[in-house]
């Protein structure tokens, strides 16, 4: 598309030129492309009557651009220009062309003490690209001076008083045909610098528009020979009808189905040449950058075009822009919503009908569910058709009546012109349906019959766009229809229910013989847990134990309590049971204490068949009991690594919120076949993110390994120490014959995750990133693809994030009442089972191994791979320190004397001036940080498959680490892995055993275990108190200090006095057997 501003005439211009007059031309800025008119001399109203075209990145969004359009003077016959006034346009009001009208703009001033008057008239409007018409044997016009001896391209320089205009970017074809090639004139073609030419022009106001030579060969790019690459063999200026023509062919190959790749053209200072830059060369990408987060730069935020296209008798005369999906590539949509129909005519064999609506639009068809012998019904139904896939101008709605036998009968059709169809820009309220009656097959009249249509072009983020079919997911039907849907989703609320097992009494075994050894089971749902056996066999047992379990609103479960006796070790006997419902307890909110109560227990085996039986019972065995739903508690249903929510369940203790997430899932590219369909690799791929409570699941992209989801979602941040994580499937539950290659069974197959933690995200700044998908597989770490995201972080207030920092992440009580660890891993496996359950029951459900997946299920299971690499992070944790050693060994060493003499003046200031060592520690952590911005992370974190060890692990380790628990490997495997086990296990049984030793060492210090060497420490401790006593501290760390920095000539390579002293001292290590 081209921008063209029309300069008609000015009136009234200030004179300039000393002689009450001026020379005044006009020169146009939009978007650094400068063009400026011819000059008309010594006229105060001058008419120029010249267009002036620019290109317009149709992508790109000029919302907030403007035009400059400035008059000047133009100075004799010292060469220079004269400011006469401006006039800045907004880009917001430009109009198509045909819509555009004469206006004239007061001229402004520039600086505020400048002479301006006048006025200028102007039309200004888009020119929509135009193909040439072109024969290839038409030859285009010679341009204008050619010289005939051409000096080097270097020698051109930019003249006048304009600078250069800048050049465009251009895409260059990869994959061309010569069948292509053949519709373009070859003289047509011009070729824009190779590394060794360049172009230049003679007329720097003019805009450079150039295309890159093609052929016919089988080379995908294609140099530029040094004879036969130009117009002629020398190098020619570019003037303007060579310009319309190339600009025109460069519109020709954008509109080919063929695969392109950028090229940039890019200008150089000031009167340099213009060169060409490939922006992707081919080359072998390294290994590991495959691995690393990469920039993207995706056209983001709502443009609503004002050129020609469908959708164009809306309510914008301009381009719209709002703030609800600014973080997504937008989308148009086209979308018919039936509603309703009324006054059908009956079947004239059964006398009513079945009556159902089909939606067509090109080679699209969709189709409502048929209502059986209804004469008015009520679908309430939305189609969604994709802008870009728009084959047709013409929107066809069918009423249609279903037969069981044969063709359909056909009520009537209403007919849709596209080009006159309204659009829609929320939050605008939807758009009102209208009744429509039917018209016949041959458009010849009415028939019989009305339908409630409501048709409009909207955008994803219209709310009809969930849950309308989507024609690009035609063929699913069934219950995929309702699989493909993009959701949101909420995790049930859980709480922890503490179950306090104080007593029982009068529990009498059935064999009175024998005093009953009793314990207490409790089962909620599928948890059950049992306290320990009552160390004294006696019918009023005692045990003030803590039962605790994870339970979710709303309630459903009952909690089931029995008093057992252990007969022995694989016999127990219910001895009494009592079954309570969970929301009759009282919910805590801090650790204050609650009431206990006793409940009268059940004899086993009564029923309603034994009701005599149970009125000749006197009394009944009873168990105190105090139990509570902990409202306090943040209930982990994941890592604690990787948390993303830890604010308590009561929602009385909620904090306000610190900030905004809001991510836009953009799309995924690369992604890997994942199933078998039709005989060919597929993949349908969805993306599920979770943060805190909040799920949301995007639509299925069908078929295709590079799919896109233009879908934004926005969470409430609490913590900024918190972590979102996403996940990309393959949806295998669509209906269809879709067979994943793992096996038969419909799972939904992880193509990859990523986490994004919000404290490493800089406040208000948009993150747009391509981020690997990287899965660890039985032979190794695979990447199946990259997720494109834009992430927003945005902080509501500074005040309430500092005081966050300063607060402990989880909710007081789990400092005050905490939990074992071993009970954390458990709670949370059961809250996980829990949240599975529970989004496996909603619709589109959000299936178990999903769940499991983005809650990280086997976080707990041994890894050697996760062991080393935990190790190998340890040692990088003291690497530091050993480094800080080394260095001041060297400096005692006098390894490098200037280094050793600072270091001892430095010592000897910190002695004379004690005071000052808070004050420097602290000021060179300062000074440390500084100079550590300068190399912080400019992107967020991401897998890192070094810190992982996934490259260089041994296949058998990754082999055990997916091994199923219990083991489900031959016993010779099982075998040799337990001895490597061992052998490892023996390397860290003698550091641990070292550690214990240097301990015992100090501890036999004065033990008197040996008894001449604490006779010895002893009399040193005396005599080392005196000392101290009577010299001043700081002559004493003087001399220490100086002593351990001597010169290396006065040292021995023996090891020191104190050294041998505390390795002569005794451990326990010979007690041990």
């Amino acid at each position: 598309m081209k921008l063209v501003v029309e300069v008609v005439d000015a009136h009234d211009l200030m004179p300039k030129d000393g002689e009450g007059s001026a020379s005044s031309f006009v020169e146009v800025d939009f978007e650094n492309q400068i063009s400026r008119t011819k000059t008309i001399p010594k006229n105060l109203n001058p008419i120029w009557n010249q267009k002036l075209q620019f290109n317009l990145d149709e992508t790109k969004n000029y919302h907030h651009q403007t035009i400059e359009i400035s008059v000047y003077n133009e100075r004799k016959p010292i060469p220079g220009r004269n400011f006469l006034g401006r006039v800045r346009f907004p880009c917001l009001n430009i109009v198509k062309q045909g819509e555009e009208a004469y206006q004239k703009f007061q001229l402004e001033r520039k600086w505020f003490f400048s002479s301006v008057k006048g006025e200028i008239g102007l039309k200004i409007y888009i020119l929509p690209d135009s193909v040439p018409k072109s024969s290839p044997s038409s030859s285009p016009p010679q341009p204008p001076e050619a010289p005939s001896s051409s000096p080097q391209p270097s020698e051109f320089p930019c003249s006048g008083p304009s600078p250069c205009a800048n050049t465009s970017p251009i895409s260059e074809n990869k994959n061309i045909t010569s069948k292509l090639l053949a519709t373009i004139p070859k003289e047509e073609a011009l070729v824009v610098e190779t590394p060794k030419t360049t172009i230049a022009t003679a007329e720097p106001v003019k805009e450079v528009h150039a295309v890159a030579v093609l052929n016919s060969t089988s080379s995908p790019l294609t140099e530029a020979e040094p004879t036969g690459a130009y117009l002629d063999k020398d190098t020619e200026e570019l003037k303007e009808p060579i310009q319309e023509r190339a600009g025109s062919v460069q519109h020709v190959l954008k509109h080919q189905s063929v695969q392109q790749h950028s090229v940039s053209v890019k200008e150089r200072a000031q009167g340099g040449p213009f060169t060409m830059h490939q922006v992707n060369p081919q080359g072998h990408t390294s290994h590991h950058e495959d691995y690393d987060v990469k920039d993207t730069n995706p056209q983001l935020g709502e443009r609503w075009p004002n050129g020609p296209g469908y959708g164009g008798r809306g309510w914008m005369s301009s381009e719209r822009f709002t703030s609800t999906n600014d973080l997504v590539e937008q989308t148009f949509h086209l979308y018919v919503r039936v509603v309703k129909a009324k006054d059908l005519p009956p079947s004239s064999i059964t006398g009513s009908c079945d009556p159902y609506v089909e939606v067509k639009l090109g080679n699209y068809k969709g189709r409502t569910k048929h209502f059986e012998k209804k004469m008015n019904p009520e679908w309430n139904q939305v189609f969604a058709f994709s802008k870009d896939r728009i084959q047709s101008s013409v929107l066809e709605v069918f009423v249609k009546d279903k037969e069981m036998v044969g063709r359909d009968d056909y009520f009537g059709r209403v007919v849709f012109d596209l080009n006159e169809i309204p659009t829609r820009v929320p939050p605008d309220s939807p758009l009102a349906p209208q009744w429509y009656r039917l018209e016949d097959r041959r458009a010849q009249g009415k028939v019989k019959g009305e339908i409630m249509l409501a048709v409009w072009m909207g955008t994803q983020a219209d709310e009809a766009f969930p849950e309308a079919w989507h024609s690009d997911a035609a063929s699913v039907f069934g219950e995929g229809v309702y699989n493909i849907r993009s959701k949101v989703y909420v995790s049930p609320k859980l709480w922890y229910l503490r179950v306090n097992v104080i007593e029982a009494q009068d529990v009498l075994p059935n064999d009175r013989n024998r005093l009953p050894e009793v314990f207490v089971k409790a089962q909620v749902g599928n948890q059950v847990l049992k306290t320990t056996i009552c160390p004294t066999p006696t019918t009023n047992p005692h045990w003030n134990e803590d039962l605790v379990f994870v339970a979710a609103e709303p309630f459903e479960e009952q909690i089931f309590i029995t008093v057992e006796d252990r007969l022995h070790p694989s016999k127990d006997e219910m001895l009494g049971k009592i079954s309570l419902p969970l929301d009759t307890f009282e919910r805590r909110l801090d650790h204050r204490p609650v009431h206990s109560r006793w409940f009268n227990l059940e004899k086993y085996g009564f029923g309603i068949l034994e009701a005599d039986r149970r009125k000749e019972l006197k009394f009944s065995s009873r168990i105190h009991l105090r139990v509570c739903l902990e409202g306090g508690y943040h209930v982990l249903d994941e890592s604690t690594m990787y948390i993303s929510d830890q604010r308590p369940t009561a929602r009385q203790l909620w904090k306000q919120p610190v900030g905004i997430l809001e991510v836009g899932i953009l799309s995924a590219e690369g992604l890997l076949p994942m199933k078998m369909k039709d005989g060919r690799g597929s993949t349908d791929a969805f993306c599920v993110a979770k943060y805190g409570q909040k799920w949301v699941r995007t639509r299925t992209i069908l078929d295709t390994l590079n799919p896109k989801w233009n879908e934004q979602y926005t969470w409430e941040v609490y913590d900024p120490c918190t972590v979102i994580t996403l996940g990309v499937f393959d949806n295998c539950h669509l209906g269809g014959g879709e067979r994943p290659n793992g096996g038969s069974a419909a799972r939904d197959s992880r193509i990859g995750k990523v986490r994004i933690r919000l404290s490493t995200l800089e406040a208000h700044r948009v993150y747009t990133h391509s981020y690997p998908l990287l899965v660890l597989q039985p032979h190794g770490v695979k990447k199946m693809g990259e997720l494109q995201l834009a992430v927003r972080f945005t902080i509501l207030s500074l005040a309430n994030m500092v005081y966050v920092y300063g607060h402990p992440s989880l909710p007081k009580m789990h400092y005050l009442h905490p939990f074992t660890v071993n009970q954390v891993e458990n709670l949370r496996y059961q809250a996980m089972n829990i949240v599975a359950v529970r989004l496996g029951r909603a619709e589109p459900p959000l299936r178990k191994e999903v769940v499991e997946y983005m809650l990280d299920v086997d976080s707990h299971v041994w890894s050697m791979r996760r062991s080393k690499a935990n190790f190998f992070r340890v040692i990088s944790l003291l690497s530091g320190m050993f480094s800080a050693s080394r260095w001041f060994a060297d400096v005692c060493n006098w390894k490098n004397p200037i280094t050793s003499v600072l270091v001892h003046i430095l010592f000897l200031i910190l002695i004379w001036y004690p005071e000052l060592i808070l004050p420097t520690l602290f000021l060179y952590m300062f000074l440390i940080g500084l100079w550590n911005y300068r190399f912080r992370p400019r992107h967020p974190p991401h897998m890192d498959t070094k810190l992982s060890w996934a490259e260089t692990v041994n296949p058998d380790e990754l082999d055990e680490e997916f091994d199923t628990f219990p083991t489900s490997r031959p016993h010779d495997i099982v075998r040799m892995r337990y001895d490597r086990l061992r052998s490892v296990a023996g390397r860290i049984q003698t550091v641990v055993g070292d550690i214990a030793t240097q301990g015992e060492r100090l501890q036999a210090l004065l033990s008197w275990r040996d008894t001449r060497a604490t006779s010895l420490f002893i009399l040193f401790c005396l005599c080392a108190a005196v000392v101290l006593y009577v010299t001043p501290f700081r002559v004493v760390a003087l001399l220490a200090g100086l002593y351990y920095l001597r010169h290396p000539r006065f040292r021995s390579k023996l090891p020191s006095v104190p050294s041998n002293f505390f390795k002569r001292l005794p451990a326990r290590t010979d007690s041990l057997l």
